[in-house]
């Protein structure tokens, strides 16, 4: 007979500077490997399943994540595994909320959308303590064309050209519900440039890497090494445009995640 199991939806921050990415990896230093570490040592008797609504890349953050957690003996007070949790838990991750979700719950295919933001700055260096949140490119870029060509990615279009592990399998046409560049108004430390800007990017779901090599893409149009009618035709189905760039990790924050209830 299959055995009962109890699904909860949690919550969850992390700075990913000093992790390899979320999902499990031999011998590296993991999100879900930490998460898993500490649940073990809570509840050394208990089988449990994590399930992540995504995999973030190495070194990306998130201030708004997301995991199922299934077990199979109910959790008794769930303010008291939050609290036990995150005392348990290293400083760069912490649990927000945990609540109760039916079986019929699926934190992948009920994912209604994520909104991600990429961190950046550029024309001088920055101090070293921002490493972990903004993107510094010394080059002067030009903000303005770039602000121009992020409106391009809106809408839907064959991004095949914007992933570096495309399959057969891959659904490379995807939509895009927003996707522009704006002043930074969210992160601030002392230690923050004077002006940082912020690529703001939503959608139902991206591919491995597909942020990142936008946000490469635009880099290269605002140094004068791509031109917008290029950004147009690497969109379209069949396109052999190759892209050079991917914009690091760090400075890319999974914002928001909606789904489905």
């Amino acid at each position: 007979m299959k055995k009962q199991r109890f699904c909860y939806l949690v919550r969850l921050q992390y700075l990913g500077f000093r992790f390899n990415g979320w999902q499990v990896q031999p011998k590296l230093r993991t999100i879900v490997g930490m998460l898993n570490k500490t649940f073990t040592f809570l509840y050394p008797d208990s089988p449990f399943k994590i399930l992540g609504a995504g995999r973030t890349d190495a070194k990306v953050s998130s201030l708004d994540g997301a995991f199922e957690l299934f077990v199979e003996e109910p959790l008794l007070d769930l303010a008291i595994f939050l609290k036990d949790f995150n005392k348990n838990l290293p400083s760069d991750i912490r649990l927000l909320s945990i609540e109760p979700i039916g079986q019929d719950f699926n934190i992948i295919k009920d994912s209604k959308t994520k909104e991600y933001n990429y961190f950046f700055s550029f024309g001088c260096k920055n101090h070293p303590f921002s490493a972990p949140f903004i993107t510094n490119y010394i080059d002067e870029l030009d903000l303005e064309l770039m602000k121009q060509a992020a409106s391009l990615f809106v809408g839907t279009h064959d991004f095949s050209v914007y992933t570096a592990s495309l399959k057969p399998t891959t659904i490379a046409v995807r939509e895009i519900e927003g996707c522009s560049i704006v002043a930074n108004d969210i992160l601030t430390a002392n230690f923050f440039p004077e002006h940082s800007y912020i690529l703001k990017i939503k959608g139902k779901g991206f591919m491995r890497y597909q942020i990142r090599m936008i946000m490469g893409a635009l880099v290269q149009l605002g140094k004068n090494e791509l031109s917008i009618e290029e950004i147009k035709g690497s969109l379209v189905t069949g396109s052999d445009h190759k892209l050079n760039s991917i914009a690091p990790g760090s400075g890319l924050i999974l914002n928001k995640l909606d789904f489905i209830k």
